[in-house]
């Protein structure tokens, strides 16, 4: 169902996926605006794409009212996602299973 321009509701679009300049071009069409807290240059960003979004898609909102997005880091801005990487301590003792577990003997000493 289409939301003619004289409804005061609309839907917020998924924006989630989308790059930058795709997600303004969709919010413009739905009638409803975007900030980007972690964006301050939002107006010029083009390639990074959207991965999360408030309020949900599909929410009614009053039209004009503002959906807040955030992005994927970009290359070089330390994103990563691999999570902390410094050594944990304490390390464990050096000996791995040679520490816990006795040598083994011969496999026919019990047989002699």
């Amino acid at each position: 169902m289409p939301i003619t321009p004289k409804t005061p509701e609309v839907r917020v679009p998924r924006l989630v996926g989308l790059m930058a300049m795709d997600a303004r071009e969709a919010a413009a069409k739905q009638g409803v605006q975007l900030a980007a807290p972690d964006r301050p240059d939002f107006h010029l960003t083009v390639v990074d794409y959207v991965v999360r979004q408030y309020p949900l898609p599909g929410t009614e909102v009053p039209r004009g009212a503002v959906v807040t997005v955030w992005f994927d880091l970009s290359e070089g801005e330390g994103g990563g996602g691999a999570g902390v990487r410094e050594p944990r301590l304490p390390i464990p003792p050096p000996g791995g299973l040679r520490r816990e577990l006795d040598e083994p003997g011969s496999a026919f000493e019990v047989l002699r």
